[in-house]
């Protein structure tokens, strides 16, 4: 018989996140640096093509949805969405279809009895940067099967076989819900037993030293953000606003009263949307549009390719609203609906939303506490920074993340139907376990585990 249950890994996590300044490889002062010297090692390139001149990708003559030619990676199709409630209640859009489980996965080990994590320098083609920190792997299954035909992918074997390390978490958890349909990766730590070579384009960092680079904007990737949010770092916390069977309860109410109608429908005549010679997109410049690339990358498995894209066509805004309920920091969460959710819905932050998609519509439809966020004293915005989304999928996709204290009036004890208060440590105990929290929840949550903003003591 074993422990159920590693009680030492929240202490060591903690730990982790107490060393900002310096790990023992890297100095976070040289992070920055390290990152642009990557950067010069390899070659990279981007440019827009027509989605003509797409090599390997192909319009199906019935349909109109895009594939690959080998039938793997994914495919972009329409959508045809209906809900029971909301300012909008029906529309179609584009669609990523992607029926497979990818890895997201980090490597540890302890140096100097300090956990430190394996990141990587990892070009995506839509990051506005090109290089960001990412996991160790983050790899579709298409990728670490061999599909593309390219160079094995580095470090996988950590995260396919079990005897190479300790599992610290395993979970499936959800992409972005307005673009992917029901996609899922394995959002994995795994603590290293025996020594890990590293390659130059790794390098070992604490949890507190990623959690300082998280204060920068455009550093630590989405896929990093969301296996961070997953470490069972479990706060002391002395009580909440409501118990966790309660919270439990109400997502669940939440889950089953929304009636959701969600129906895969041919890309070609979506309603609304057009095709032009380089993107599919809306005639009112709304939401987003789908683009073509090509590619050249030095460091990649494969060194060249050319690939769809979404591209957003304005800034998002994801922001907790925070009050200390008797000295408890809560955060004001929402149960939110999206088209490509395995399970109707998510827990989001309590504004989720690209601002200018909504000034069509009058005040009283728009987001709720938009207004609170947008008109938030800078002496209460406890945390902001720029973080670009999935950039394998999204072009120049970024949101601006945010804490935002507020009060009774701005955000009653009693909120509207569909959100409600809870506690990072409920937040943490949930990432736990798939299909809780969505990606942008999650990369909040990793600013909170990784020590980068504290709603205790502050900033």
């Amino acid at each position: 018989m074993r422990p159920r249950a590693d009680d030492t890994l929240a202490q060591r996590l903690a730990r982790s996140t107490s060393v900002r300044s310096e790990g023992a490889a890297l100095r976070t002062a040289d992070v920055a640096g390290w990152l642009a010297e990557r950067a010069r090692a390899h070659h990279f390139r981007v440019e827009r093509i027509p989605l003509d001149a797409l090599d390997s990708w192909f319009f199906a003559a019935d349909t109109g949805n895009l594939h690959h030619r080998t039938g793997r990676f994914f495919s972009v199709e329409g959508l045809d969405v209906s809900l029971d409630e909301g300012a909008i209640r029906r529309w179609q859009q584009p669609i990523i279809r992607q029926p497979e489980v990818g890895i997201l996965g980090i490597l540890a080990k302890e140096f100097d009895g300090v956990l430190h994590f394996l990141m990587q320098a990892k070009m995506e083609p839509g990051n506005p940067n090109l290089l960001q920190l990412s996991p160790t792997v983050q790899a579709t299954r298409s990728n670490y099967t061999g599909a593309h035909r390219g160079t094995p992918v580095k470090y996988l074997e950590y995260f396919t076989d079990r005897s190479r390390g300790l599992v610290l978490t395993d979970v499936l958890q959800s992409e972005h819900g307005s673009w992917f349909y029901r996609k899922s990766n394995r959002n994995i730590v795994v603590e290293a037993v025996d020594h890990v070579p590293v390659d130059d384009d790794f390098c070992w960092l604490t949890l507190g030293q990623i959690g300082e680079l998280l204060r920068r904007d455009n550093v630590v990737n989405m896929d990093a953000r969301t296996v961070l949010a997953c470490c069972p770092v479990a706060p002391a916390e002395p009580g909440a606003l409501h118990t966790d069977a309660e919270l439990l309860s109400w997502f669940t109410v939440e889950r089953s009263r929304h009636d959701v109608a969600v129906e895969r429908v041919p890309l070609a005549g979506i309603d609304e949307w057009e095709r032009g010679e380089h993107s599919i997109g809306r005639a009112d410049g709304r939401y987003f549009r789908l683009v073509a690339v090509g590619v050249e990358a030095g460091n990649r498995e494969v060194t060249g390719w050319s690939q769809p894209l979404f591209e957003p066509t304005s800034t998002g805004v994801a922001a907790f609203l925070v009050r200390r309920l008797a000295g408890v920091p809560h955060l004001l969460v929402q149960a939110k609906v999206e088209a490509g959710f395995l399970d109707t819905v998510e827990l989001a932050p309590t504004v989720q939303c690209t601002p200018e998609n909504w000034t069509h519509l009058p005040e009283p439809q728009r987001p709720c506490f938009l207004d609170v966020v947008h008109a938030a004293d800078p002496d209460r915005i406890r945390y902001a920074a720029v973080h670009s989304e999935e950039g394998g999928r999204f072009l120049n996709a970024e949101s601006n993340y945010l804490f935002v204290e507020a009060d009774e009036a701005q955000a009653p004890l009693d909120p509207p139907t569909g959100f409600r208060w809870a506690t990072p440590g409920q937040l943490n105990n949930l990432a736990q376990h798939g299909h809780y929290l969505n990606v942008q929840a999650r990369t909040l949550l990793s600013c909170l585990n990784a020590g980068t903003v504290r709603l205790d003591h502050g900033v």
